[in-house]
């Protein structure tokens, strides 16, 4: 007698598993799919319990079936849970995109309101609980639980803040602090960063709400990059700084629509500090930047006759020191093509170089102009513009201890770019007659000459094609000068 209610019973379980079956089973980007599934299994369902004759606002029509009580009260149960959990999802599906966390943690909040809300129903309908006293145990429980989790609930409360201000979002390169990380993860907790040195590190949502942040993310295309460095005190500030200014001109990568600037920072008995900044488009060029900055710095105050800080100079420096050595004896000690070359060379060569003064936009060296020299720069930048066949193309900016000219000295080929000079530059030419002798007595040094060629074709061919530029850290000078 009771096997019709009992089948029709075990039914509504079959329904709930359908129910869970499809939602697992179709591919979650077809969420529209899986919702109006789960909407018509849920109405289904809801039809299925009150023709049975359970209904979800009341307790079981058979208090003494004990099978039929129980299978009855666990579906209509199951109704309330099944009732919270469709709108969760149709909310979902409508109006948040489980791709943001933000709309993560809100769904989240909100799913566990409704069920919170279904838990409460189930019980005072179905179950005949005193929802009352329930609600009033579960009051003074949730004054305990709140003092024993103030520090959680304060997570969870500043995570809804972060989450609704986003001062940051994921793949955001942010400094909390001072720990500074790219932003992997946010969750109702914690906000998860991966560190410089490939660590995660985990800070909770209330310390971040109550911190200093720092988003170098933001603007999309507009991050600031600045160096510091120390100088002696009886310097002349104005020298220290027209040095600093030729350096930030030496790199392509700073934005030419936020000028960059070299400044005194502050100063004391001993040192002065300055510090030189400039823009640029991504922030993964931060690294880069800052280490070629650093690099050309060093050279253009090199150059100028400035130590940085106090720390001693090396062998080399301080032999030349000792033999007061000119620049263009320092130049030629200091660029890699004429290592090859015995001291006794380089003496004689330095003596045959001759130097050379240009003013900003004078051009050195012509596209397609065989040169009968080479030119190493002592001071200033130059830029290296090469011919794509309808424009000149800037392909490099270069500085002290920099060559030009080796094309026309090996082969008497034509120059592949064009030679301008950005500032005012001082340059040291070597002629192609003194340059022969040196060819003939060794083949390092004509291999060398020939390396620098190849590498600055390399260059050429890479920007014409518009690949990726070839051109690493330090730009050219880091051949010359690599060991």
């Amino acid at each position: 007698m009771d096997f019709p209610q009992i089948c029709s019973l075990i039914a509504g379980f079959v329904l709930l598993a359908l129910d869970l079956l499809v939602w697992h089973l179709t591919p979650s980007v077809r969420m529209l799919h899986r919702t109006l599934v789960r909407i018509f299994l849920f109405l289904l369902f809801s039809w299925l319990i009150i023709a049975i004759g359970v209904s979800p606002l009341q307790p079981s029509p058979w208090p003494d079936n004990v099978a039929l009580n129980m299978l009855s009260t666990v579906l209509a149960v199951l109704w309330w849970f099944f009732a919270a959990r469709t709108p969760t999802v149709v909310l979902s599906a409508m109006f948040f995109n489980r791709g943001e966390h933000a709309a993560r943690l809100f769904q989240d909040i909100l799913g566990a309101g409704i069920f919170l809300v279904a838990i409460v129903a189930a019980a005072g309908y179905v179950m005949q609980l005193p929802v009352k006293g329930l609600l009033a145990t579960s009051g003074g429980m949730a004054i305990v639980g709140g003092l024993a989790l103030r520090s959680t609930l304060s997570d969870l409360f500043s995570g809804v803040v972060l989450n609704t201000t986003k001062p940051y979002q994921v793949d955001d390169y942010v400094k909390i602090d001072s720990i500074e990380g790219k932003v992997v993860d946010i969750d109702w907790r914690a906000t998860h960063l991966i560190t410089s040195h490939g660590s995660m590190a985990v800070i909770p949502n209330s310390i971040v709400a109550n911190a200093k942040v720092l988003n170098f993310s933001r603007p999309v295309d507009l991050h600031g990059v600045n160096i510091t460095l120390q100088v002696a005190a009886h310097v002349r500030p104005g020298r220290v700084i027209e040095a600093l200014e030729r350096a930030l001109q030496g790199t392509r990568h700073l934005l030419a629509s936020h000028p960059p600037k070299a400044s005194v920072k502050g100063a004391g008995p001993e040192f002065i500090e300055y510090e030189a900044r400039g823009f640029i488009v991504s922030i993964g060029q931060r690294t880069e930047v800052c280490n070629h900055l650093f690099d050309l710095a060093h050279r253009h105050l090199e150059a100028a006759g400035i130590s940085l800080g106090s720390a001693p100079l090396g062998p080399a420096v301080q032999g030349a020191q000792s033999q007061r050595w000119s620049r263009q004896r320092l130049l030629l000690e200091d660029v890699k093509i004429f290592r090859s070359l015995s001291e006794v060379q380089r003496d004689q060569l330095a003596q045959d170089m001759r130097m050379v003064e240009c003013i900003p936009g004078q051009v050195v060296l012509e596209l397609a102009q065989v040169s009968d020299f080479l030119m190493v720069i002592s001071t200033g930048v130059m830029s290296a513009s090469v011919h794509d066949g309808e424009r000149l193309l800037e392909a490099a900016r270069m500085g002290p201890g920099e060559v030009l000219g080796e094309e026309g000295i090996l082969s008497e080929g034509r120059s592949r770019a064009q030679f301008r000079c950005i500032t005012g530059c001082v340059l040291f030419r070597i002629d192609q007659v003194t340059l022969r002798a040196y060819l003939e007595q060794g083949d390092e040094f004509k291999a060398a000459l020939n390396k620098l060629q190849l590498f600055r074709q390399g260059v050429r061919q890479s920007l014409l094609l518009q690949k990726p530029v070839a051109i690493k850290k330090g730009g050219f000078l880091r051949w010359l000068k690599s060991a």
